[in-house]
């Protein structure tokens, strides 16, 4: 008996800003010699994290199936595919639902290209992915200038050396992949296991949210605190990084100190950084000397630069500057009225600022402290929201907001605008 042809599938896909510019990397490995058989790697414009992840699958599903185009058919084949994704890995294995409008087609289009019987799906932890992940970054620098990705001019297979082995790959086991269209399939294939809809206990469908799957690793987790109140807080004026710079008033000292206390208690922070704003260094400073850590400051996470508005409350900018304000509200990109900061630019920043302080604080609890818009905008970026979600939150002074973001991509909102510490 012949013994299947065996290959080895790494993909992935990233989004300068999700959404943002995006680009996908995949390779196919011989898991024999640990040689490169195929590289493909494509921007793709703007697109979603996951949405560049189905796309790397797609492209490395089909560069296998143009590398033994006949094995499939007569089950000569055996894939392996393994990624960083957490979210592609259990939808296409079948574990979990695949709810989105966006990656239903993505996912039906991957289990077309090769049978459900001979793929399997493995994740792991993004350092694990670093070939594929250079690919997608390749392909995002690329489209940065306004060109494609090309093999060429690649240097992703010299960055990652990749030591040879012998390992056999396991037998394909589970639930088949969705081949028809969204999840109908996985479904089916959960619901005729033993213990399916009878009540009986089943290990098959890991959690997600609150109860994510442990095997994602601790999760960076940034406490978000907004500074306590100034003189301006109670009266509602616009108070962002082009004004006055105020510092906190005497409730806003006395808020400090009570999130400082309520958070010594909790003995959960880890370390703290702050927005460059006085109202900000002042907050975080209380609960430094509470909790005996440094205050590391962090440009990105200063407030919306409000230009012209800056100490003026909302009717007074809806008497001076009517038609910017109305603009303002319609759109994401409109900036305030004399060179202030559209929303549009405050989220690339504070979506850089995040990306940053996830990767170096990975695994660790990390207090935030910045001001309403920063936080808003992690908050809908977490959700996927769009810009005008803003608008309806509200974030209090001395509020405590919280957001967990996994090594796979998956973000999970914990907590928004707790002042229980207040009270």
């Amino acid at each position: 008996m012949t013994q299947p042809r065996q290959l080895v599938i790494e993909a992935d896909g990233g989004s300068r800003g999700n959404p943002g510019p995006a680009g996908y990397g995949a390779v196919v490995i011989d898991p024999v010699t640990g040689e490169t058989l195929a590289e493909a790697a494509e921007y793709i414009g703007v697109a979603t994290n996951n949405v560049a992840e189905y796309k790397g699958l797609i492209a490395g599903l089909k560069a296998a199936k143009a590398l033994l185009p006949d094995a499939s058919a007569d089950g000569a084949l055996r894939v392996r595919v393994r990624m960083d994704s957490k979210l592609v890995v259990e939808q296409m294995s079948g574990r979990w639902k695949i709810k989105h409008p966006d990656m239903k087609p993505l996912a039906a289009e991957a289990a077309r290209i090769l049978p459900a019987s001979v793929v399997t799906y493995e994740w792991i932890p993004r350092e694990q992915n670093k070939h594929a992940d250079r690919l997608a970054n390749e392909a995002m620098d690329a489209g940065k200038r306004g060109r494609q990705w090309e093999p060429s001019s690649s240097t992703a297979a010299l960055d990652t050396p990749r030591p040879s082995t012998t390992a056999v790959l396991p037998p394909v086991s589970g639930p088949p992949g969705d081949a028809a269209a969204g999840a109908a399939k996985a479904r089916a294939a959960m619901s005729a296991r033993p213990g399916a809809g009878t009540g009986t206990a089943s290990t098959a469908a890991p959690q997600v949210g609150w109860a994510a799957a442990p095997d994602l690793g601790a999760p960076a987790t940034f406490v978000l605190l907004r500074h306590g109140e100034t003189a301006l807080t109670p009266e509602k004026r616009f108070s962002g990084s082009g004004g006055s710079d105020p510092e906190l008033s005497a409730t806003g000292r006395d808020q400090a100190e009570r999130i400082a206390r309520s958070l010594a208690a909790r003995g959960t922070i880890e370390e703290i950084v702050s927005s460059p704003l006085r109202r900000c260094r002042e907050t975080a400073a209380a609960v430094a000397a509470r909790l005996g850590l440094e205050v590391r400051i962090e440009d990105g996470l200063r407030e919306t630069d409000f230009g012209a508005w800056e100490g003026l409350t909302f009717a007074e900018v809806r008497e001076r500057y009517g038609p910017d304000l109305d603009a303002w509200l319609a759109s994401a990109k409109a900036a305030p009225t004399g060179g202030g900061e559209s929303f549009a630019e405050v989220a690339r920043r504070v979506a850089a600022t995040r990306d940053r302080l996830t990767a170096r604080y990975a695994g660790r609890t990390v207090l935030l402290v910045t001001h309403v818009t920063p936080i808003k905008t992690l908050v809908r970026l977490a959700l996927g929201a769009p810009p005008e979600a803003m608008f309806r939150m509200e974030l209090s002074a001395a509020s405590v907001s919280a957001v967990a973001y996994y090594s796979d991509g998956n973000v999970s909102l914990r907590l928004l605008n707790d002042t229980s510490h207040l009270r």
